[in-house]
């Protein structure tokens, strides 16, 4: 069964990690995706033709989710290309870590610029159109530092806790609508960037997660799935921590 058949997902920051897993569950669900990047051209051309050999189409788009206008106009792009916009996935996101008395203003605001403000450019530019249509699901990607905090992450801990009162205000906002809006918040999640790290200090992690491994990006793209799909039309204003039970 094909939870997503027809539907159109905008997925940003899809062309590694994360968002590459979330296109890749998402297509084999009947996904039509259009999805961003910001500077992998060649990664984003590998997905783009990876997921249309599934049989669904798909178009990867330049734009910064952090630039206001690129953000209105990517929006306008894929109702132009695809016709609908029924889910939006924000998760595009960076760190610049480092502790309280040595981050930089320039660092602190780059942070809540592309991993907050994208949030907020991305669910405006699409509103319009999921009013019109009375219906779509809007999922945040959150963190779990983002519900806890954690030392040497001010900048990332308050974006990504900050999405999670906007993720609760927007469900409540537009829920009358038939518009759901909910946060994801994943924990320790194996990717690209993770690999590079030391091995023990990676098992240190795994060690103190009740499961006793860390996620994969399918693990974080199942739980999307639900909340873009009809599975879920009576969840809205939620946050599903995907985390193998650290916060447990």
């Amino acid at each position: 069964m094909k939870l997503l058949e027809g539907k159109t997902v905008i997925i940003t920051g899809a062309s590694r990690g994360i968002g590459k897993g979330i296109a890749e569950v998402f297509a084999d669900h009947g996904a039509n995706i259009a999805f961003s990047y910001n500077s992998s051209v060649e990664a984003a051309n590998e997905l783009e033709n990876e997921l249309s050999s599934r049989g669904v189409k798909v178009k990867g788009y330049k734009s910064n989710a952090a630039d206001y206008e690129q953000a209105q106009s990517l929006a306008e792009a894929v109702v132009k290309e695809f016709g609908s916009i029924d889910v939006l996935i924000n998760n595009a996101g960076i760190t610049k870590d480092n502790l309280l008395m040595r981050i930089t203003e320039e660092d602190f605001d780059k942070v809540i610029e592309v991993n907050l403000k994208s949030v907020f450019n991305m669910t405006k530019a699409v509103q319009r159109t999921m009013l019109k249509q009375r219906k779509g699901s809007i999922i945040n990607m959150s963190s779990v530092v983002g519900v806890k905090g954690n030392a040497g992450q001010t900048n990332y801990a308050a974006s990504k806790a900050g999405i999670l009162g906007f993720t609760k205000s927007v469900a409540l906002e537009l829920g009358s609508r038939n518009i759901r809006c909910n946060a994801i918040a994943p924990g320790f999640i194996e990717t690209e960037m993770t690999a590079k790290l030391d091995d023990q200090v990676v098992q240190g992690w795994r060690d103190a997660i009740p499961l006793k491994r860390g996620g994969s990006p399918e693990d974080v793209a199942n739980a999307c799935l639900f909340l873009a799909s009809d599975m879920s039309a009576y969840v809205t204003g939620q946050v599903l921590n995907v985390d193998g039970g650290m916060l447990t």
